[in-house]
């Protein structure tokens, strides 16, 4: 398998703080990554270099086989699905929730001048079908619940056909109820070996969806710790990670951790 992404020695630098340090990680053809770690610990930013958004200060960064820095990203990033809260206010909320998905075939957040075929058109229906939406399509955007939003933005980062899927908090701000229809659809989705290669970023384990095959662990820029998550996701690693002492379970393919009691 080839790397989808693959970054070496990547630091960002703002203000002369670092928001990553020195971060080496790759993300192969078909894998599911998680990215956890605590507020402010460097994860969206993170995302921003994977979606090409950001250019590392030092190091390395390859997305899709381009390096950063020696490829047109207006080209790139039609390869690359995002979907994340800031996306969230580029979209109009008078648009329907067909229109919202339609428009991200050619890279846009709203109707102009663009004609879509019945293809698209199928796609897209396709895709809501998939994420629990199809009865919400003639909506407008701005109407639907948090959790309606956050399914509709995963279409419509799906509807490039992307080969790298960047998720950045697609649970935050949910229910109960929505995040684990959320999490039950992207479960399906991550064991869909048609898929894209997928990268979720999360504060909490009880939101990694089954199916997820690696995890990589952040704390102040750096990384603690990164490989298949079965191996990788421990007491002791999530312990250090969110610098509190902390128990973990896992059952049926979903996790879930706790505090040690004081005393």
């Amino acid at each position: 398998m080839s790397d989808v992404l693959e970054l070496v020695d990547v630091s960002v630098i703002r203000d002369g703080r670092p928001l990553l340090e020195q971060v080496s990680w790759a993300v192969a053809e078909g894998e599911r990554w998680v990215i956890v770690g605590p507020n402010g610990a460097g994860k969206t930013t993170l995302l921003q270099v994977a979606s090409s958004y950001l250019f590392p200060s030092q190091g390395t960064a390859a997305i899709l086989g381009e390096k950063l820095g020696s490829v047109d990203v207006f080209e790139l990033r039609p390869r690359i699905g995002t979907a994340g809260a800031a996306m969230l206010d580029r979209l109009p909320k008078r648009q329907t929730v067909l229109d919202t998905v339609l428009t991200a075939a050619y890279g846009m957040t709203a109707h102009w001048r663009e004609q879509y075929d019945q293809t698209d058109e199928s796609r897209a229906r396709l895709l809501l079908d998939l994420l629990g939406m199809a009865e919400f399509t003639d909506r407008k955007f701005g109407t639907l619940s948090e959790g309606e939003r956050k399914r509709t933005l995963i279409a419509r980062a799906l509807m490039t056909d992307p080969e790298l899927l960047l998720l950045d908090e697609p649970a935050a701000g949910l229910d109960l109820g929505g995040r684990e229809d959320l999490v039950r659809r992207l479960g399906a989705l991550a064991q869909d070996p048609n898929a894209p290669a997928m990268v979720m970023v999360t504060h909490h384990v009880e939101e990694i969806p089954p199916g997820f095959s690696h995890i990589l662990m952040i704390r102040q820029g750096r990384v603690l710790a990164a490989g298949p998550i079965q191996e990788t996701l421990t007491p002791r690693n999530l312990s250090h990670c969110f610098g509190l002492p902390l128990t973990l379970d896992h059952q049926d393919g979903r996790w879930s951790a706790r505090g040690l009691p004081l005393g």
